[in-house]
């Protein structure tokens, strides 16, 4: 069995050569900052991250009006403010390159159930965003104003938002699977004044048609006096039932075209807001998360250039729907001068490798996929190398939950030998990663690498003391630039401190828990409000589910644990199985007995059982939470709502099994 002391990857000469870090390094030689290796490099910016960051931005020649006044303001975090004194624009950063490079070269590779396979240059949509955005200025929209989109993966969507950004208005988006209440519980709290929308999608070969729930969506919004329509699916309505002005797609794109050098981006000060990303919103309002356009460029251009290697020859490549943060990130690409690919669909329509089909026609050279989707590829043991021509890659990055040594294993198998494998782990919060790694580190089966450059992440213990080798809970203690600015609407920032800043005084608490190692390498066990405790003893839900995992037949599992109310708990695992596999007494036994002999007999689930689909959000997480809330007697609505989830018909079994549960415990009582 693959071990996470195994180094299964080393960069050849050449790519260590040629790896963004290996430039970083040997420009800062270059300015008296000479370090042996990347470890020293990240050290010194976690120690220095004011010299860091000001070196950083000279390094990427970031555009920008006035004198820097403070690379860093003295302020402890979340007051945090940074590059004061200066102005600039995060979109005329992603289209810089436009104007340097070739105009004709591919931004964006784009597809969808409803489209086939396409691109645009970088000429095309540079003139689209120019284009849209003076007709935006010409309704009186500018700084200060919010702009909502309920639109799809598409390119469309990615040329709204450079077009709102470009001017200095606020983004905010949503995908058009969310429900209207979850898309009134997003936009609702920032009262955009225009908005984007699709009339409807294709996802799994149906169609749906969102012109009555955007009409929900705007009686909800009284400040939306404009609505842009896209006309996408061509058997829904054209445009809902608005009082307000509606708009064309085409028409916004009209007229005559606006010359580069006619074209001014609005260049605002660094406590101005970007856009606005909301947290899942399992319970209660999601939070309204507000980044500023100078902490978005610089982390952006950390992340994309070191912790991705992305060059201009490059095509990334993420799965992502326009509600979840890795679909801001898409852009990392045309920010390094590379093209981004864009689809709208079913991911796993009308195969389990469609994606790979599409990394294969896009020649994708990185791949961004979720452990758990690869898991399933396992499964029915299909080798995308032997399907696929996947010559062009060159790295996969497993996000969205902890990459298993087995996962690692079987892309190097399956795959491609010669890849840089990365697991990397970031958030909503930071629109960026936390801990990431580079090229020109060796790749260790299940770990990931480092902390992110000038991330100062520590794993604490209940004391607030930092642990090494052992699990805590993950921390930052130093501002990072792309720290939210504030959550919209929040009084003295009064949510933003309790969220993250009232268990540890000053330092920001993260809500995972994790485990640094000697070496640097670090592994994420999970979400710390689903951490498993069995008499006292913390579990971290990952380890039951790399085991469980790796049996036949399992599809998916989702374990908690709960308090009995006499001073035991309760324990169970629910797998979701492959189509006709049944849940057998073999089954059960074998997986009792491999977690008691490879974890703990504290790893053994009190009872194992069926369910007919695992819970998800809408970004794919496990609902761990909510379903260990139903068992301690929660109604439903109050553990989540369904247009915050990805199947609540999933829920709503665990619902009727936690009533289930409950009832039986109390008839148990009762007798005793």
């Amino acid at each position: 069995m693959t071990t996470q002391t195994d180094i299964l990857w080393t960069a050849p000469a050449a790519r260590h050569a040629a790896a963004n870090a290996t430039k970083l390094l040997g420009w800062l030689a270059k300015q008296g900052l000479a370090f042996d290796d990347y470890d020293a490099m990240l050290a010194w910016s976690i120690d220095e991250p004011e010299a860091f960051w000001r070196h950083l931005w000279a390094y990427f020649d970031v555009i920008h009006d006035g004198e820097m006044a403070e690379v860093m303001s003295a302020d402890p975090m979340p007051d945090t403010r940074w590059f004061t004194g200066t102005k600039l624009n995060y979109a005329e950063h992603v289209l810089r390159l436009e104007e340097a490079g070739d105009p004709a070269r591919v931004m964006l590779h784009h597809s969808s159930e409803l489209r086939p396979h396409a691109t645009m240059s970088w000429g095309e949509v540079g003139a689209a965003v120019r284009k849209l955005a003076t007709k935006l200025r010409g309704m009186g929209l500018g700084e200060g104003d919010c702009v909502a989109a309920y639109m799809p993966n598409i390119p469309e969507a990615v040329i709204a938002m450079l077009a709102t950004t470009s001017i200095g208005a606020t983004w905010s988006s949503a995908a058009p699977e969310f429900g209207a209440q979850t898309v009134i519980d997003r936009f609702g709290q920032i009262a955009p004044k225009l908005v984007f929308a699709a009339n409807g999608y294709r996802y799994g070969g149906k169609d749906f048609d969102r012109t009555e729930d955007l009409a929900m969506i705007l009686a909800a919004l009284p400040e939306a006096r404009d609505l842009v329509m896209l006309d996408y699916q061509p058997t829904a309505a054209k445009a809902p039932a608005f009082g307000g002005n509606i708009h064309t797609w085409d028409d916004m794109l009209s007229g005559a075209e606006v010359a580069r050098e006619a074209f001014t981006y609005t260049r605002v000060a660094s406590d101005h807001p970007l856009w606005v990303l909301f947290s899942s919103g399992t319970t209660g309002l999601p939070k309204p998360i507000v980044h500023g356009h100078h902490g978005i460029v610089v982390e952006h251009l950390k992340s994309a250039a070191v912790h991705f290697d992305l060059k201009p020859s490059d095509t990334l490549f993420f799965y992502s729907t326009t509600g979840w943060m890795m679909w801001n990130t898409l852009m990392w690409g045309p920010l390094m001068g590379a093209s981004a690919v864009l689809y709208d669909g079913h991911p796993a329509f009308p195969e389990i490798t469609s994606l790979f089909e599409l990394a294969e026609t896009t020649g994708a050279t990185v791949f961004g996929t979720n452990p758990t989707f690869l898991q399933i590829v396992k499964q029915q043991g299909i080798v995308p190398k032997e399907r696929f021509d996947l010559s062009a890659l060159q790295s996969v990055m497993l996000v969205g939950s902890p990459a298993t040594p087995e996962v690692f294993e079987w892309v190097y198998a399956n795959v491609k030998s010669d890849l840089w494998v990365t697991s990397q782990s970031g958030g909503t919060e930071f629109c960026s990663g936390i801990l990431a790694g580079a090229p020109i580190q060796p790749v260790r089966a299940g770990v990931i690498q480092s902390r992110g450059l000038a991330t100062d992440a520590q794993a604490f213990s209940e004391a607030g003391e930092p642990l090494t080798d052992e699990v805590g809970e993950l921390v930052i203690r130093k501002p990072m630039p792309s720290m939210p600015l504030f959550f919209w609407g929040d009084e003295g920032n009064a949510r933003y401190r309790s969220s993250y800043f009232e268990r540890f005084p000053g330092v920001w608490t993260h809500g995972d828990r994790v485990v640094f190692h000697e070496d640097g390498t670090c592994l994420v066990h999970g979400r710390s409000d689903a951490t498993l405790n069995r008499f006292g003893v913390r579990i971290g839900s990952a380890e039951i589910y790399r085991t469980v995992d790796s049996f036949e037949g399992v599809k998916d599992s989702l374990i908690v644990c709960v308090e009995d109310g006499q001073g035991g708990y309760f324990m169970p695992l629910f797998l979701e199985l492959a189509e006709g596999v049944a849940l057998s007494d073999e089954l059960i036994g074998a997986i009792r007995t491999t977690l008691r002999k490879d974890r703990s007999p504290r790893h053994v689930p009190d009872v194992i059982l069926q369910a007919p689909e695992i819970p998800l959000t809408l970004t794919g997480k496990k609902m761990e939470v909510p379903v260990r809330k139903l068992l301690l007697g929660a109604a439903m609505e109050d553990v989540a709502s369904e247009g915050a989830t990805r199947n609540p018909h999933a829920l709503r079994w665990f619902a009727d099994y936690a009533a289930d549960w409950r009832e039986t415990q109390s008839r148990e009582e009762e007798r005793a």
